[in-house]
């Protein structure tokens, strides 16, 4: 389930940041960080990308925050991240927005 999930971040942070080459090479710096499972980077790699509005980022912090890696888990934190991404298309984030509603 990791690899598909891993293949799936990469595959469409490829889509999201074709064109852009620094915030292309800052979020697989984060997402080889996360397979790796160095959280730490990974979050310090994709909030600045998320806060401009990447909206793979802004799942990726969802998921983090979902399960809490790198980070306290917080479901409103979570909610927030996968509605940011899900506001601006990225049709995984609304699958994920049910689950921290009521946490």
């Amino acid at each position: 389930m990791k690899s598909i999930l891993t293949a799936l971040l990469l595959s469409i942070s490829l889509i999201f940041s074709s064109g852009m080459t620094s915030s292309a090479q800052d979020f697989q710096k984060g997402a080889e960080a996360y397979q790796s499972g160095d959280f730490a980077t990974a979050l310090k790699e994709w909030v600045p990308l998320a806060e401009r509005g990447n909206a793979v980022a802004q799942y990726n912090l969802g998921l983090m925050y979902a399960n809490g890696q790198g980070v306290v888990q917080d479901g409103k934190q979570a909610a927030k991240w996968y509605r940011k991404a899900a506001e601006q298309g990225l049709t995984e984030a609304p699958s994920k927005q049910g689950f921290c509603w009521t946490v």
